[in-house]
């Protein structure tokens, strides 16, 4: 049986979640695992679904894993957890920011918003829903809001030994570290 654990980080373009993809891969390299990340962009400055891969463990021969593979998802909106729930193992854990963003599709009329996307979730797999863009915005920027979300699957990760706050710390630009590392801590306290 395989040690490697996978994470798919799931959002639209400009919600940051390549930065929780390096924050993570950061964090589990300084911890000694063997890490492989992958990023897909697609339409990402365009309002188009992102997402980014981590896999880790004693050896890694591959950054990118199929349909029912993933230990943990974390969706920047409660769409894009729906659109990558097949990614899920059935005994996987969701993290998902309580927030919905119009696509390209929806935005421009082309298509509905569905409605019901985060019961779904919760009525298929383990759920962890927060307010992450509320949070960030009582922080006084809305860009954190995927720290905020890092900070809700950090205990889900299982690695107490790894200083996040720390790593948070060294992966953010210094002119946000204060606003990360709160954000961080916010989203840890808002997932226990």
């Amino acid at each position: 049986m395989s040690d490697v654990k996978s994470v798919i980080i799931a959002g639209v373009g400009g919600q940051g979640a390549i930065l929780v993809s390096k924050i993570m891969t950061n964090g589990l390299i300084q911890a000694g695992y063997d890490v492989k990340q992958s990023e897909v962009h697609g339409m990402s400055q365009r309002g188009g679904s992102v997402t980014t891969q981590v896999r880790w463990g004693e050896k890694v021969y591959g950054p990118v894993f199929g349909k029912g593979c993933a230990d943990l998802l974390i969706a920047m909106e409660n769409m894009e957890a729906v659109r990558y729930a097949d990614f899920l193992k059935p005994d996987g854990v969701a993290v998902i920011n309580d927030y919905e963003r119009d696509s390209m599709t929806t935005a421009s009329g082309l298509e509905e918003y569905p409605e019901g996307c985060l019961k779904a979730m919760q009525d298929q797999f383990k759920t962890i829903a927060v307010d992450a863009e509320g949070i960030a915005e009582e922080l006084g920027n809305a860009k954190c809001m995927n720290v905020v979300l890092f900070g809700a699957l950090a205990d889900s990760l299982g690695m107490p030994d790894i200083d996040w706050e720390q790593v948070v710390a060294d992966t953010v630009p210094q002119k946000v570290r204060d606003l990360n590392i709160e954000a961080f801590r916010r989203g840890r306290a808002e997932a226990k």
